[in-house]
């Protein structure tokens, strides 16, 4: 009895673990939320060299409006293109980032990072080094989105 009820709580700590590990889905029809205005970032050092749109689910939004404090379930989603010779066009998409508020992402700040190729597949990024590490520094008091309501004021 002792083995089996030990056997079924591993069991269900290893599925929990893999379902927390495992990248989510990019979400379909994210192109319908509210967007940004556009971004450019022309200085070649940054890691956010390039041109950007953000776009931000109903729940994201609430969160902008209330000075950065998004409830659980928030997702954002920003596109990444390259710089053409002439910064006034979007060149190819290079890459997309999920942040979905996600209380369980406590290495995170509560918040889920993935990110994925211009495919819409899975990149692998490591969302501590890659992701968490700029925005615990850069907006550690937005609750660590880095975007405000203003950026999508048009």
């Amino acid at each position: 009895m002792k083995i089996t009820l030990f056997g079924c709580l591993l069991l269900l700590l290893m599925s929990s673990a893999a379902a927390l590990a495992a990248s989510p889905a990019l979400p379909k029809g994210y192109g319908a939320w509210q967007k940004s205005e556009r971004k450019v970032v022309t200085d070649k050092k940054s890691l956010f060299y390039g041109i950007h749109y953000m776009y931000a689910d109903k729940k994201a939004i609430k969160g902008y409006q209330a000075g950065n404090k998004f409830p659980e379930g928030s997702r954002i989603v920003v596109e990444f293109f390259n710089i053409k010779e002439n910064p006034a066009v979007d060149g190819p998409k290079n890459m997309v980032v999920l942040m979905q508020k996600d209380k369980r992402r406590t290495e995170t700040g509560g918040w889920l990072f993935a990110g994925f190729g211009a495919d819409g597949k899975p990149s692998g990024i490591d969302p501590v080094k890659n992701c968490f590490g700029c925005h615990q520094k850069d907006a550690a008091q937005q609750d660590f989105v880095i975007s405000t309501i203003k950026d999508f004021k048009r």
